[in-house]
């Protein structure tokens, strides 16, 4: 599959600062070594990042052995399909940036679901 967004148009750069993404190059590229489908690109809030770590995965202890500096909200970063899934349900499913999530996302949820909380800047320039 080529990297293309959920809008079937080239996948858009996720986030440089924190670097992201499973092969750590800023884009929520995937491939068949990725078993947790790390394809959607979302931007942490403090409740997501709390039900990440009630289940099992802290996002926000730096750990500088892999060169990680722990998340923080406002930071982007490409999600699991399935643990976006899950907080979703939770209703604590983090905004996505539409353009930077890879099209196998709708494998696991649909784009009306992704299209519903979707990320959209409240004041002009606000990255």
């Amino acid at each position: 599959m080529d990297d293309l967004n959920v809008w079937g148009e080239d996948l858009v750069p996720c986030s440089y600062d924190p670097l992201t993404g499973y092969y750590r190059d800023g884009c929520c590229q995937t491939g068949d070594d990725d078993t947790g489908s790390h394809v959607i690109c979302a931007r942490m809030t403090q409740e997501f990042l709390i039900f990440s770590l009630q289940r099992g995965n802290d996002l926000m202890t730096p750990r500088p052995e892999y060169r990680f500096a722990g998340l923080k909200p406002g930071d982007r970063w490409c999600l699991c399909a399935l643990r976006w899934k899950e907080a979703l349900a939770a209703g604590v499913a983090p905004p996505v940036i539409m353009d930077s999530t890879h099209a196998r996302a709708l494998d696991v949820v649909s784009l009306a679901e992704l299209k519903a909380h979707a990320w959209t800047p409240k004041e002009a320039g606000t990255p």
